[in-house]
Parts: structure tokens; sequence; C-alpha cells
């Protein structure tokens, strides 16, 4: 089983926060975690490619906005909200409540 790196909450910082949060996908990724709850992968139905939103959740993770656990072949996903309001309080909720919900079209659409 492959090792999913999660980073101690003490080694979350702003600038990797940030950065997390400051791709449209991402942000809109984070937007429905905060909405809906732990969601899988295959729940987030973007029509980009699966090696992208790979991408994105390994970003997300790396920089501690996002914990992944596995279930059988499924990728779980949470938001640290307690971690990300410990360290920097209100930043979040700030960002999430500029950030209008972004229009991707889906995966099923044609």
């Amino acid at each position: 089983m492959k090792f999913l790196y999660h980073p101690d909450q003490k080694q979350i910082t702003l600038a990797g926060v940030l950065y997390a949060l400051g791709d449209p996908v991402r942000l809109e990724i984070v937007r429905l975690l905060a909405t809906k709850g732990e969601q899988c992968c295959a729940d987030f139905d973007f029509a980009i490619a699966k090696s992208t939103m790979s991408n994105h959740f390994k970003i997300l993770r790396e920089s501690g906005v996002v914990l992944t656990r596995k279930e059988g072949t499924q990728h779980i996903n949470t938001l640290r909200q307690e971690d990300l309001e410990t360290l920097f309080p209100g930043l979040v909720d700030a960002v999430l409540k500029s950030a209008k919900p972004m229009v991707l079209p889906s995966a099923t659409q044609n």
C-alpha cells in the first residue's frame, strides 16, 4: 500500500495553504468538502484528466488542507478544518465566503 504523506499540524504553513487554495479547481474541491463533508475522489466529477485531479488532491494533502484515508480502492478526503482554524483563525471561512462556486463542466455532460 502506498504511503500518503500528511504534514503534522506544526508543519502546515500559511504559504502552503494559500498556494493550495490559489487554484480554482482546488478551491472548488475545498468548498465542496466544506459544504458536503468528506467525499471520495470519484465524487468530484470534473471534466479534467484523472492524473490532474490526483495532482490537485496531492497538493491539498501535502499542504495540510485535506486529510486523505484509503478505504479499499477509494481515497476518502476530509477538510482539516480544526487544524486550519487553530493555525489560521478564520482564514478558510473568509476564503470560502469570498469564493463563488465554480461552474465546472462535469465529465458526464455532453
